[in-house]
């Protein structure tokens, strides 16, 4: 059964920090590319950050590239998300896809950057 499980979600006041994790199962992980997407409140699902399968390669968003990393660990099917000097803008459901079988998905975790 495939599974992507989001953690490390919650509230953070801006300029913080946090980091999210994804753990995969149920497919050859180091196999596929991994991203991390979000849908901010009343918008469209939008990319954030991905990193390919072979060699680590990175992508980002302009609006979060300096602040956000993205990383994988393939011992461990799981990838991370450090998001530092965190905005309001930020603020969204933040969900990991993996581009197995044309996509899957995780349930997503909240991120609420407020004072």
């Amino acid at each position: 059964q495939v599974q992507l499980v989001e953690s490390g979600g919650g509230l953070v006041q801006p300029g913080g920090s946090l980091r999210l994790s994804c753990d995969v199962s149920g497919f050859w992980f180091r196999a596929y590319v991994m991203s991390w997407y979000r849908q901010p409140p009343g918008k469209e699902r939008e990319l954030v950050a991905e990193i390919s399968n072979i060699g680590g390669r990175t992508n980002y968003a302009d609006s979060v590239k300096g602040r956000f990393t993205i990383s994988r660990d393939d011992a461990k099917d799981t990838v991370y998300l450090q998001m530092n000097s965190l905005e309001p803008d930020d603020t969204a459901v933040y969900y990991c896809n993996a581009r197995y079988r044309g996509g899957v998905w995780g349930q997503g975790t909240q991120v609420t950057v407020s004072s």
